[in-house]
């Protein structure tokens, strides 16, 4: 394919894709397949000699779209949402086509330092202490993360490092294995898995933190503290809290303001995990919900579930750089470069997992600069409120009741009755495969939840959701009387 043909078929793959997304609520949600389909629709191995690109894309509808998920179908309420939007694609386009890997300042000036800058952007909009802003006096910033896992085990292990210097500054014959082996850390039993894991990965216990549905599934100072000083009686070295603001079984907010004195009294690393909720808080009747921020130690949110930065771009600030720099830091000879001890650039391979980057920033540039904060406002408030209007028509039908507060634009609820009724109507809700939900559990209960996600969502697809669902409650009712008589 050279240049003049990439151009025509460009512009032809500009139409399908505006094609398919002008068109995806005519499509079943969910697909109907089964675990292996797709082997038998194409060759064993790859072809010899080249395909045509006509016979490519023929194949697009014939062996993708069946198993493909429409995750920005206005039908799609599981998970959380994943962001779309088509400034955000059409820099994604550029960033292939520019296909820097940009590991260092060197490699790739601009991706540098349209990262630091767009990060700062953000920063402000949300109103971040001065310390997270790069371009301050302070010594922290920004960065772009793959996902919001990857932040928190990145924290996880600054947290690490930094713990293990300062103890070995003041004990210096004491056995580094001895150390690590009495850290602990901790987080909300309403953390995302990926939390837990982080602890697997970096080798430290990690333990979950009760909650309660009279707190509202919140993480309190006072649980807190009489963990760590029962954990510091029996040996152990509390090094870090992963806190949650908006959690994904029910979007429960942790307790910074009481959580953030108790670890910068005790040393211990607070992370902030908003991964969705993050998003919502460049409205200011939303900022309040980061209150405490001024507590954290690396604070992360997701543009790529709910500010139309499509994946991947998770976004993670540190109040000191040096922190990440002295745990990930490797300079072989053939990634220096004249610039790297001049204290006036970055070099991002030092803040993250991989060595490699892409030149994710360019979305987050094309999205503030074509939808402006304002924009962004409008449609977290559109979703806010789409949500709350669903809130609406569960409470007005006697059968179901709300299982959390709904803060966000997450609605959880459910049949009133046993755990069996509700997961026979989530079983009947996505066989259908016209809309499309998952559950959680809160206090042992069965819940279904329903997350306003795709961006073109509006309120007759609500209504025609909860249409669907109230129309098999009856069905689920009369099968559950069924199975008692």
């Amino acid at each position: 394919m050279d240049a003049t043909e990439f151009r025509r078929r460009g512009k032809e793959m500009v139409d399908l894709i505006a094609d398919y997304l002008e068109n995806i609520e005519q499509r079943p949600v969910y697909p109907n397949v089964e675990p292996g389909y797709l082997r038998s629709l194409i060759p064993q191995e790859a072809p010899e000699e080249p395909d045509t690109y006509e016979d490519v894309v023929k194949d697009i509808e014939r062996v993708i779209m069946p198993g493909v998920t429409h995750w920005h179908s206005p039908y799609f309420y599981a998970y959380f949402p994943t962001a779309s939007s088509f400034p955000a694609m059409l820099a994604d386009m550029l960033s292939g086509a520019i296909g820097c890997i940009g590991f260092s300042w060197a490699a790739s000036p601009a991706c540098t330092e349209l990262e630091t800058v767009m990060m700062d952007w953000l920063g402000k909009m949300l109103k971040l202490p001065e310390e997270f802003i790069a371009g301050t006096h302070g010594q922290g910033g920004g960065v772009i993360q793959g996902t919001a896992s990857e932040a928190t085990l990145v924290a996880l292990l600054a947290a690490r490092s930094r713990t293990v210097r300062i103890i070995l500054a003041n004990d210096p014959q004491r056995p580094e294995t001895d150390i690590t082996s009495k850290l602990v850390a901790y987080a909300s039993d309403q953390a995302h898995c990926s939390v837990e894991r982080a602890g697997m990965i970096g080798g430290v216990r990690m333990k979950k933190i009760p909650t309660k549905q009279s707190n509202k599934y919140a993480v309190h100072g006072e649980t807190f503290l009489k963990m760590i000083q029962e954990d510091k009686a029996a040996g152990l070295i509390p090094f870090y809290l992963c806190a949650t603001l908006g959690t994904t079984p029910s979007c429960a907010f942790d307790r910074i303001t009481e959580l953030g004195p108790i670890c910068n009294a005790e040393q211990i690393w607070m992370h902030i995990d908003a991964a969705y909720a993050g998003s919502s808080f460049i409205c200011p009747e939303f900022r309040p919900l980061l209150n405490g921020i001024e507590f954290a130690d690396s604070f992360n949110f997701n543009p790529h579930k709910w500010l139309l930065v499509n994946f991947d771009c998770s976004t993670m600030w540190v109040r000191d750089r040096s922190d990440l720099i002295g745990a990930f830091k490797m300079d072989p000879l053939y990634l220096k470069h004249d610039h790297q001890e001049s204290g006036l650039i970055t070099d991002y391979r030092h803040w993250q997992i991989p060595l490699g980057r892409r030149f994710r920033s360019l979305k987050m540039w094309f999205v503030f600069r074509m939808y402006g904060l304002k924009g962004l406002q409008d449609y977290i408030r559109k979703h806010v409120e789409l949500a709350k209007e669903f809130e609406t028509l569960v409470r007005a039908d006697p059968r179901f009741e709300i299982s959390a507060d709904v803060i966000l634009a997450l609605v959880c609820f459910r049949l009133k009755g046993s755990n069996e009724m509700n997961e026979v109507l989530l079983k009947r809700i996505n066989n259908g495969k016209k809309i499309h939900l998952v559950p959680c559990q809160l206090s042992g209960q069965f819940v279904l939840r329903f997350a306003i996600c795709a961006r073109t969502t509006e309120s007759r697809h609500v209504r025609e959701a909860w249409r669907i669902i109230s129309q098999l409650a009856p069905h689920v009712h009369l099968l559950s009387s069924k199975t008692q008589t």
